[in-house]
């Protein structure tokens, strides 16, 4: 088991950014790939961003490349999701999963993480 706790999430002016953490207990956290997902009411779950475990490789959905980064401390346990230039559409409940992804290019499929957190939720106001 990996537990995974998020926090950060907030109410936010179109524009402004937010940080969001990802903090896991266990001393296997360093081996696991980590991936940021999100839900908007009435939709489905949508990969958001995703780093490796050795956070060589980062990886984003085209729609926050440029404004979200990815980042991880394993010293800290922790993975953070800095999101810049936030907009409206950008409001969902963000979860972190925890994953030993095998390929780069899985990093964007939830069937490849075992463990979720509760998430935390965003809202952007226009």
């Amino acid at each position: 088991q990996v537990p995974l706790v998020e926090s950060g999430g907030g109410l936010v002016q179109a524009g402004d950014s937010l940080r969001l953490s990802c903090t896991a207990s266990g001393r296997t956290f360093s081996s696991y790939a980590i991936a940021w997902f999100r839900q908007a009411p009435g939709k489905e779950r949508e990969f958001v961003a995703a780093i490796s475990w050795t956070g060589g490789g980062t990886y984003y959905a085209d729609s926050v490349q440029g404004r979200f980064t990815i980042s991880r401390d394993n010293a800290k346990n922790t993975v953070y999701l800095q999101m810049n230039s936030l907009k409206p559409e950008d409001t969902a409940v963000y979860s972190c999963a925890a994953g030993a992804v095998s390929y780069a290019s899985d990093l964007h499929r939830e069937s490849e993480y075992d463990y979720w957190g509760q998430g935390t939720q965003v809202i952007v106001s226009s």
